[in-house]
Parts: structure tokens; C-alpha cells; sequence
């Protein structure tokens, strides 16, 4: 363990100077959207589920943008802000998933595999990303998790044009295909902050095209 000089001590921030910078309240409320997300699929409320992943989405484009907007910040901000955004997206896009996919398939053993390789994807790709970060300054190596997010939001909209079972085949496929594009050398361009707006309005659509397909069940 480090040692810290007296010094130091005395200049070391307290942990609750970090929950109160903006960009970290962004981060936080994405976690408690993904807490929602899983707390609703394991009651298998899955479409309420899918609104909470969506604004997690949302709320981790968004506190980057405000870091950025942010003048002064220290090196302690910047660097506690990226580990606290890298820990969240473990749970947005690693353990969600895993808890909605098992929670859809009934606790099917055979998902246990895949729920293993969608998690363990998700904490390799992030350690990679911290190690290495974007190639170029502009580009992610493989599929970026967030996006996993947007595309997982979208092809549980067909959800309802299957019986549970066969549809629980196609989710776990496509959130293997998505874990393993996160682990893939391709190269996705970092998104610029114009996208933003537009991922508001496609989780405001999707959060009401959910809200009323869960009302009329």
C-alpha cells in the first residue's frame, strides 16, 4: 500500500469532495439507473428494465461532456472522475446485462456461459481502455460498452413479435456478438458531442414506446 506523507495528508482530498463534483453526480445517476434496470428484470418487468439501461446510457455520454465544460478542475478530479466512470460502466454494461439476460431466461443454466463472457468482455475491455485509452486520441479499439446500451435498447423493442423462450435464444446471441465486438481490434470513431442531443430524443422515444408497451401487458 502507498504511504502518505504528513504532507500529503493534509492536501489529500476527502472522498466526499468527489461525490460533490458535477461530472461524478452525472456518473451516479446512471449507476442508480442501472440499479433500477436490474431491481425491475428481476422482477421481470424487462421493458421498465430497458428504460432504466437507456438513461444510463444517456447519463454516461453526459458526464463527460460536463467535465469538459468545467474549468479548473484538478488532476484529483480528473483522474478520481474517469476511475469512478470506468467502475460504473462495469455495472451498466457488464452486470445488467448478465442479471437481465439470466432474469429473461428463467435462470436457465445453460445462459451461464454467456452471462460469464458478456461480464468478463465488459472488465477486459475497460481495463484495456484505462491501460491504453482511445488509439490516436480518436479512436475506441473495439466496440465501445455505451453502445452496447443503444443497440441491447433497440433490438428488445422486437421482443414482442416472439414467444419468450426463442426470443431469450436471439438476446443471448446478440449480447455475445456485442461482448465479443468489445474484445475485437476494430476501430470506432469516439463520437462528438453533437450525437448527444440525438441520443436524448431516441431515449425519449424509447422510454415511452416501453412505458406503453408495459402498460398494455
Amino acid at each position: 500500500m502507498k504511504n502518505i506523507s504528513p504532507s500529503n495528508q493534509l492536501s489529500q482530498p476527502t472522498i466526499i469532495s468527489f461525490v460533490k463534483d458535477l461530472p461524478n453526480i452525472c456518473s451516479l445517476a446512471g449507476l442508480f439507473c442501472a440499479i433500477l434496470g436490474s431491481y425491475f428484470a428481476i422482477l421481470q418487468h424487462f421493458h421498465i428494465a430497458m428504460i432504466g439501461l437507456i438513461w444510463a446510457v444517456v447519463f454516461d455520454w453526459g458526464d463527460g461532456m460536463i467535465a469538459r465544460r468545467i474549468s479548473g478542475r484538478t488532476d484529483y478530479q480528473k483522474s478520481y472522475g474517469q476511475q469512478l466512470d470506468s467502475l460504473i460502466d462495469i455495472i451498466n454494461f457488464g452486470v445488467f446485462p448478465t442479471i437481465f439476460l439470466l432474469s429473461y431466461a428463467n435462470l436457465n443454466p445453460w445462459f451461464l456461459p454467456g452471462a460469464f463472457f458478456i461480464l468478463g468482455s465488459c472488465a477486459v475491455r475497460l481495463s484495456y481502455f484505462n491501460v491504453f485509452g482511445l488509439s490516436d486520441g480518436k479512436n475506441y479499439i473495439g466496440l465501445n460498452l455505451d453502445n452496447n446500451g443503444i443497440i441491447f435498447s433497440f433490438v428488445f423493442l422486437l421482443e414482442v413479435f416472439f414467444y419468450q423462450n426463442i426470443f431469450s435464444i436471439i438476446l443471448y446471441i446478440v449480447l455475445v456478438i456485442l461482448a465479443a465486438l468489445n474484445l475485437s481490434p476494430i476501430r470506432v470513431p469516439k463520437i462528438s458531442e453533437k450525437w448527444f442531443f440525438l441520443l436524448v430524443i431516441y431515449s425519449i422515444i424509447v422510454t415511452l414506446m416501453y412505458s406503453w408497451i408495459h402498460i398494455q401487458k
